[in-house]
C-alpha cells in the first residue's frame, strides 16, 4: 500500500478550519470559580484598588448538599461569571485544621466530640454550625448575612445578586424576592 502526497493546496484550505475550531473551543471555555484561601481574600480586599465583596463557603468534607451545591450551584456557567464578577470567593472548611491568622488573633481547629470545629468557621457563622452555610460580607470584612442550607443555581443567583448589587441596601429581603418571583 503506497501513502498519497496531500496537495499543499487542500493542506492550505485547512489551516484556516484547524484554526476557527481551535479558537473556537477557547471562547466556550465554562467559566469556573476562582476559589481562594480566607488569608487570600483579605488580602486582596485591602489592597486591591477596588475592593469586591467577600463570600464564604462553609462546607464540610462529608456534607452530602456540600458536595452537591457545589456540583449543581457553584459550578453553574452564570453563577460562576456572577460570583466572579462581584465577589472574592472563599472555601472554608469548617473543621480544618491549619490555624489562620485574622485581625491579630490565631484561630484554631478545636477538637470537641467526633469532629471538632475550626475557631474561625464557628465565629463567622455565630456559632450556628449547619452545612453548607454561606456568608456574605462587605469590602470592609462585615457579615452581610449568613445563608444556611442547599440552594439551587436559580435560588442562590437571586439571594448573590441581592448582596452583589447592592440590592439589600435599597429594600428588604421581602420586598426582593417577591418582586423578583
Amino acid at each position: 500500500m503506497t501513502m498519497k502526497k496531500i496537495k499543499p493546496t487542500i493542506v492550505l484550505l485547512l489551516i484556516p478550519v484547524i484554526i476557527f475550531t481551535l479558537t473556537s473551543f477557547n471562547t466556550n471555555k465554562v467559566q469556573t470559580v476562582e476559589w481562594l484561601t480566607w488569608e487570600e481574600a483579605i488580602n486582596k480586599v485591602e489592597t486591591d484598588k477596588n475592593p469586591k465583596k467577600i463570600f464564604v463557603d462553609v462546607y464540610t468534607d462529608w456534607c452530602g448538599w456540600c458536595k452537591k451545591m457545589d456540583k449543581d450551584t457553584f459550578n453553574n456557567p452564570e453563577v460562576a461569571a456572577y460570583m466572579s464578577e462581584h465577589f472574592y470567593m472563599v472555601k472554608m472548611d469548617a473543621e480544618g485544621k491549619e490555624p489562620i491568622e485574622y485581625k491579630g488573633k490565631t484561630f484554631k481547629f478545636v477538637p470537641q466530640g467526633r469532629r471538632g470545629y475550626h475557631e474561625l468557621a464557628a465565629a463567622l457563622l455565630q456559632g450556628k454550625m449547619s452545612y453548607p452555610t454561606v456568608l456574605f460580607l462587605n469590602e470592609k470584612q462585615q457579615i452581610l448575612s449568613p445563608v444556611p442550607g442547599y440552594q439551587n443555581a436559580e435560588n442562590f443567583l437571586k439571594i448573590a445578586k441581592f448582596f452583589g448589587d447592592d440590592i439589600f441596601l435599597k429594600k428588604n429581603w421581602q420586598d426582593y424576592d417577591s418582586e423578583v418571583n
